[in-house]
């Protein structure tokens, strides 16, 4: 256990200046990150590489999270680690009691760092396409939560209570001495609907979503989780007994942060009730979410670790809130000008079709109940789309003539808009079922899944 402290050193969590020189933890820093950097860096030419070879093709590469009702949605899992500069992985359990001691250390400081931002992890995914995707049975919800799998965990409870059980028998548990049951690597099917889950070596944050950067996820947990190491260096640094007060430690988070490990079924109501009653945050959506940026304590964190200072931060909250309400304000006008000028001039020609058969059955003295039912529908449908269509343009220009808080101003969209775009879309895709699909001027849902365009 002795290279604990070179190790905390190692990583610049220790965060001490003196008489304001830059603290040598600072520069021990750059290597740690250098990898998540050119990571960074790869997946933004892969998202760039795909939309131009899609573009030389005639075809366009969607990176949206969520294009296709129904449909899986896409996202991206951010494997995340931490290690030192000369390629030690601090999340290796390892194999001898001062290994173990260490990735506890490492494990422990994630837990308390992701329990105390989770609202600021939730901002890093926050995005209007990832909104669809989130909590859809296909990726983690919008509550932040960890998964350790039960072998873990079970070590994990051992090591608050201070025992250890085997086979009936039960023996005091130390934190670096021999006594120290052996951590299993993973064994487990790393829960897939957790949206942070430990996976052996490494942690695997699956919220981010597919057309985002992973650059902002990245520099958060990063920041978070120096935080929480720089917390604990600096307990250690005074400690008379270090193995003592390693114990403490990793107790005392066990303690009280283990409300953040749920390794159960994150997709059922069960456990949204039961987060609420942990007192995790649930950020349903972005307008929800983006106001963790400028909570006081994550502009405290952010502004300590010299990531970004108070000005920057709000740019970035306005940036963030502008995105969203542009998104929303493209998608909408593309509804209304697609609705216009495609699906209903094919729904209308279609009520002209099936009117003329009517007409041609009743003249025939011919039964036309059927077809009469069918166009009684139509035209209730198509009634229905175009003042669906009026009413979202009309809100449209109301929630544009808006002038004052960017927040609220966000809100609006959410709450007015977005409802609007899918009660219309509701009409849209009843009409899809029931024209004739040579009139219908787009793709159906038959054709993308099963059809060839």
């Amino acid at each position: 256990m002795h290279d604990l402290d070179a190790e905390l050193w190692k990583l610049g969590v220790s965060a001490k200046t003196k008489h304001n020189e830059v603290a040598p933890a600072q520069h021990e820093l750059a290597p740690v990150f250098a990898t998540t950097n050119i990571a960074t860096d790869h997946n933004q030419l892969t998202m760039e590489i795909m939309k131009k070879v899609a573009d030389r093709h005639g075809l366009a590469c969607l990176l949206h999270e969520k294009p296709f009702a129904g449909v899986n949605g896409s996202g991206k899992h951010n494997n995340w680690s931490i290690s030192t500069n000369d390629g030690k992985n601090l999340l290796d359990p390892g194999t001898t009691p001062s290994d173990n001691a260490q990735f506890l250390i490492f494990l422990v400081a994630v837990i308390k760092a992701i329990d105390e931002y989770a609202d600021l992890l939730r901002f890093s995914v926050a995005t209007a396409g990832n909104d669809h995707r989130l909590g859809a049975n296909e990726a983690p919800p919008a509550i932040m939560s960890i998964f350790l799998g039960d072998e873990l965990t079970n070590v994990i409870e051992q090591i608050e209570t201070g025992v250890v059980k085997n086979n009936g028998t039960s023996r005091t548990l130390e934190i670096g001495v021999s006594t120290l049951p052996v951590l299993p690597k993973d064994t487990t099917d790393r829960n897939r609907t957790s949206p942070f889950a430990f996976t052996g070596n490494k942690f695997e944050f699956r919220s981010v979503g597919s057309s985002q950067s992973i650059a902002t996820p990245n520099f958060i947990i990063n920041t978070i989780v120096a935080e929480t190491l720089s917390q604990i260096a600096d307990r250690l640094e005074k400690a008379e007994d270090f193995n003592a007060e390693v114990n403490a430690v990793v107790k005392e988070i066990i303690k009280n942060h283990k409300r953040i490990i749920f390794n159960g079924n994150n997709y059922s109501e069960e456990w949204a009730a039961e987060a609420e009653r942990r007192g995790l945050p649930n950020l349903k959506t972005t307008v929800d979410a983006i106001p963790a940026l400028v909570a006081e304590k994550n502009i405290k964190v952010l502004e300590k670790h010299g990531v970004l200072n108070r000005a920057e931060i709000f740019s970035r909250y306005e940036i963030c809130l502008e995105n969203y309400i542009k998104t929303i304000r493209i998608e909408a006008l593309t509804m209304i000008e697609m609705a216009n000028r495609q699906i209903l001039p094919a729904s209308l020609a279609y009520v002209r079709k099936v009117a003329d058969t009517v007409a041609s059955l009743n003249a025939a003295g011919a039964d036309s109940s059927a077809a009469k039912g069918k166009l009684d529908k139509l035209v209730s449908l198509t009634s229905s789309l175009q003042a669906a269509i009026d009413q979202l343009g009309v809100k449209l220009e109301e929630v544009d003539a808006h002038e004052g808080d960017l927040l609220e101003h966000a809100r609006t969209y959410k709450d007015v808009i977005i409802p609007l775009m899918g009660e219309m879309r509701s009409f849209a895709d009843k009409l899809e079922t029931l024209v004739d699909a040579s009139l219908w001027p787009i793709p159906t849902y038959g054709d993308l899944l099963f059809g060839v365009i």
